[in-house]
């Protein structure tokens, strides 16, 4: 058994690798993505604001809504286009992006990134295990380490279009984490996401979910 999940833990870190790799093969091919921040700006006034918040950094008291500020641009895009798909669906999400041009997605995309993040707390409690789920992971059950795809500080990789997590509220981590893990979220290249999620317990949610709140640059 054990050996079984050492070799989940490897594949999946494979899996990562390879994504990674594509990623840059892509932007070395010329696969960019331009827009316009302030173009962005007028249209994140008129549909955004409410739950993202202006400045990005959501709303106080709504932490179900996640802070799109300093996030990468190609993953904006990336979920926004999603959404547009029905290859990722939210009841208020997927409405508000299936109108969005191309164009339109590219400009939000390059506005959010531009802001500053608000950063965040760690719940003291919850620290202790949820550093050692994002730095080592869980061997004994196949979880692999965060930092494989986020980084040691949470900054994800625009080119591989994994998130910036760190200062994200831990209330939208846990939920998403959770749906990946029931997979009624299912937009991850590979079913990385689904695969790693699907190894967690609560209690590792909760607590890892709580230590990438308190990280920051």
């Amino acid at each position: 058994m054990k050996t079984s999940r050492i070799a989940v833990s490897i594949a999946t870190a494979l899996l990562f690798a390879v994504s990674v790799t594509q990623a840059t093969a892509n932007d070395a091919a010329g696969v960019g993505l331009d827009g316009d921040p302030e173009k962005g700006k007028e249209k994140a006034g008129q549909i955004c604001q409410a739950c993202h918040g202006l400045d990005g950094n959501g709303i106080p008291g709504q932490p179900v809504w996640p802070k799109l500020a300093g996030q990468h641009p190609r993953y904006i895009y990336k979920q926004l286009q999603n959404f547009k798909a029905n290859e990722r669906w939210n009841p208020q999400m997927s409405p508000m992006a299936m109108p969005l041009s191309e164009d339109e997605m590219a400009n939000l995309a390059a506005y959010y990134s531009s802001l500053e993040q608000s950063g965040g707390t760690a719940e003291a409690e919850l620290v202790a295990l949820g550093e050692k789920i994002y730095r080592s992971g869980n061997p004994n059950t196949g979880v692999p380490a965060c930092t494989g795809c986020h980084g040691p500080a949470g900054l994800g990789s625009n080119l591989a279009k994994f998130p910036r997590i760190s200062g994200q509220y831990s209330e939208y981590t846990d939920q998403t984490l959770k749906l990946w893990r029931s997979a009624e979220r299912k937009n991850d290249p590979n079913g990385m996401m689904r695969g790693v999620a699907a190894q967690l317990t609560d209690e590792e949610i909760a607590a890892v979910s709580a230590y990438i709140e308190g990280l920051s640059r």
